[in-house]
């Protein structure tokens, strides 16, 4: 791609950026991440982080840790993740890169009707509440999968920690707690609230916080291995408890799923190779798209410094085209076909540029952006969900781990399997109930992500890995919150290549989220006044708050290990130095 004259960037342009901040605020410049030699974890929980260095101690290599991690997050992180739900995990192994996609898929009995009433308007809450919003877990599968092909220690010493933390309890966080609370604002199922609420009201932080049943589960999961979640007497009494309480998994649908391997899609970018996740998440795609975008623009130049009001208003009218094609195309490849080729490509790029030089001075109408140029109707805005995980793991061997694992909104479905601890997930949410009408992220979708039978549902994770010229590893970055899952990951990533930031500046620093519809551009208050009044000038309508994206990333530079956990969630990385 032709890199723009650079004309094009107005002397106003350049005017207007002169006032403007070149540098990260001085609450976005984190201590220097701390150096390791032999390995790092990143996760949004410090004793999940522990986990997974542990098993770094004892000799096991990043996947032992990313199975530990997981564990210990399903535990510690109900309200985000859980053996009831499913992920997606790129991974560098003996110099190969590929893909594990154990997203949840769609019941046999589920239909593309199936949460519309008779005039085909959807009924409130039936996609995101109690247990027909419940797809079929994949969480276990992936793990048994990497255990077998990757893992090197006994799978009792992987489940360990996360079973003491189940048994034992761990302390609710300020995380938990606005779970809880956010929860018990919007009406909490009461199987869930007996599990996880402490004398019926929402956890305080330094609560403890026990789940005995969830022990038992994994303690004998982790026995007979965990293909038993599948198939075998546990795997039918699992499926019977929750068909005896109006869920449509059935034995048969545990017995079917299966892993699947995938290609994962790159580009090239600033000589760095970006490895990303390919459909059925849409997060790789528009990853791709936004880059590809950004290529022909000196991000370094002055006139589009960091935190500029001109840098804002590039990297959003991207996202704006990424997202919008993301509403139009992007599905289960498998049931439909994603004009994925298309849209990463350099050349497609390099159409939409005219647009983006027609939006220099001000944003476009909502039909201008992406491939087909159409609009839907308004949608509400994205709810404020923290309901996902994200881990990124490195070792000294080279291996590299970037999962995203979920239940999607806040405690998924908060539907409880009797007996079992386990939180199922609410992922058929994810799918189109109807063309146009949004998920609960405010997200519109076309008939490739209608609902259908063994179908899995259209996701915004966004696991990626970096690699130098020489295809070294350089970098494991991914992120949770929903659609701005995919801009989390843009911008931290953005953060480090093309400004140089270690990896504490670039999750903490402040960030903003479009995704074309509804039109809003959501800013963190930490955008200074002056870039937010250039915005509006340009008509961009600004909604404030917090990102509601969580990164972790890990780094391989110069021979050492670093590793940053957002602070916006609580966590903290945990490295291992011989």
């Amino acid at each position: 791609m032709s890199t723009l004259p650079l004309k094009t960037l107005t002397l106003a342009f350049m005017i207007e950026s002169v006032f403007l901040f070149q540098t990260p605020p001085a609450q976005s410049a984190s201590a220097e991440p701390q150096r390791y030699t032999h390995g790092i974890v990143a996760s949004d929980h410090p004793q999940a982080s522990q986990a997974g260095q542990h098993m770094l101690a004892k000799g096991g290599n990043a996947f032992d840790a990313a199975i530990a991690t997981s564990l210990a997050l399903a535990v510690v992180r109900p309200q985000s993740t859980g053996i009831g739900g499913g992920g997606f995990m790129m991974f560098h192994h003996q110099n190969k890169t590929g893909v594990l996609d154990y997203r949840e898929v769609a019941p046999a009995q589920a239909t593309a009707t199936m949460y519309l009433d008779d005039k085909g308007v959807p009924v409130p809450q039936l996609s995101t509440v109690g247990f027909k919003a419940a797809a079929v877990p994949g969480l276990l599968a992936g793990l048994h999968e990497i255990y077998q092909t990757k893992a090197t220690l006994p799978l009792k010493t992987l489940a360990a920690p996360a079973i003491a933390l189940a048994e034992n309890g761990f302390l609710a966080d300020s995380h938990f707690a606005h779970a809880s609370e956010t929860l018990h604002e919007r009406g909490v199922r009461e199987d869930l609230k007996s599990l996880y609420f402490i004398k019926n009201q929402p956890a305080k932080p330094g609560q403890r916080i026990q789940n005995k049943e969830l022990a038992a589960s994994l303690r004998l999961l982790s026995e007979q291995g965990f293909r038993s979640f599948y198939e075998g007497p546990w795997a039918e009494a699992f499926a019977k408890k929750i068909q005896a309480v109006g869920g449509l998994i059935s034995a048969e649908d545990l017995k079917r799923y299966q892993p699947k391997y995938r290609t994962p899609i790159h580009t090239e970018y600033r000589g760095y190779k970006v490895v990303t996740m390919p459909p059925p998440s849409s997060g790789g795609v528009a990853l791709i798209t936004m880059l590809n975008i950004l290529k022909p623009y000196p991000l370094h130049w002055n006139a589009l410094s960091w935190g500029s009001s001109e840098y804002t208003h590039l990297l959003t009218e991207s996202m704006k085209h990424a997202f919008s094609d993301r509403a139009h195309f992007l599905g289960d490849p498998d049931f439909v076909e994603v004009p994925v080729k298309t849209l990463t490509s350099e050349a497609y790029a390099q159409q939409l540029l005219t647009r983006i030089n027609q939006a220099q001075y001000a944003t476009l109408n909502s039909r201008f952006y992406g491939k087909k140029g159409l609009t839907e109707q308004a949608t509400q805005p994205p709810v404020l969900d923290h309901g996902t995980t994200h881990y990124a793991i490195m070792d000294h061997a080279g291996n590299m781990v970037s999962a995203t694992e979920t239940i999607n909104t806040y405690f998924g479905s908060q539907a409880v399997v009797p007996g079992t601890g386990i939180v199922l997930n609410n992922e058929m949410d994810d799918f189109s109930k109807a063309p146009g009408v949004p998920n609960a992220f405010g997200l519109v979708g076309t008939e490739a992500n209608a609902i259908a039978p063994f179908k899995k549902p259209l996701s915004s994770m966004t696991p990626t890995l970096v690699f130098t010229q020489d295809n070294q590893p350089f970098l494991a970055l991914g992120a949770s919150g929903g659609p701005r899952i995919i801009t989390g990951t843009f911008l931290s990533l953005i953060h480090v290549i093309d400004y140089g930031m270690n990896v504490n500046e670039a999750v903490s620093a402040p960030r903003f989220h479009h995704q074309w519809k509804p039109d809003k551009l959501f800013i963190e208050k930490e955008i200074p006044r002056d870039v937010q009044r250039a915005l509006i000038s340009k008509g961009h309508q600004l909604m404030m708050g917090n990102a509601e994206n969580v990164v972790q990333a890990v780094m391989f530079d110069h021979g050492v290990f670093t590793g940053a956990s957002d602070p916006r969630k609580g966590g903290i990385p945990a490295g291992y130095s011989k």
